[in-house]
């Protein structure tokens, strides 16, 4: 959708997701980076048995077991084609404005489980909601997931909510 190569998962989990974005960027030649708090030896395994079925997907990974926020705020403005949230929920407002300024104009910001925790995401949406340069909605699909595009910059990236303020 978004022709996405430079991918970053924050939750990485049983590598589950991982797995999908990692065979997703075998078609744009891309890279996935995804980000745990725990190291998770589960997500290796699975992400061995993946590659051992389709060679050379775990070439497309770098597992890293390290704060989310922190991972963001060290990455350049508009760095990234689409980052994926998939940990505590609770957490995202702490990390503002980093996961909607590393999104180049184009990118994509997937939230997952929207529906299902939507009082613990939705302080995180409000400050989204609050920036011109983000169109997004839910989608009723598993336990729900936000998708939010980042309009070109000469659509909005400035004047109400502008991620400099």
């Amino acid at each position: 959708m978004a022709g996405a190569r430079r991918v970053v998962e924050i939750g990485t989990a049983n590598g589950y997701s991982t797995i999908w974005l990692a065979d997703a960027v075998g078609d744009t030649d891309g890279h996935v980076v995804s980000i745990d708090t725990v190291a998770n030896d589960e997500a290796r395994t699975n992400l061995a048995r993946a590659d051992a079925i389709q060679p050379g997907l775990a070439r497309r990974v770098e597992l890293r077991q390290e704060n989310g926020g922190a991972y963001l705020a060290q990455l350049a403005d508009g760095s990234l084609d689409l980052l994926f949230l998939d940990a505590e929920r609770v957490e995202y407002p702490s990390w503002w404005p980093h996961p909607a300024r590393v999104l180049r104009p184009g990118g994509v910001l997937a939230i997952d489980n929207v529906l299902s925790h939507a009082d613990e995401v939705a302080p995180f949406l409000r400050l989204l909601a609050g920036v011109s340069a983000l169109v997004g909605t839910a989608v009723a699909v598993g336990k729900g997931l936000h998708l939010v595009w980042r309009r070109g910059d000469s659509q909005g990236a400035t004047g109400r909510g502008s991620l400099v303020s």
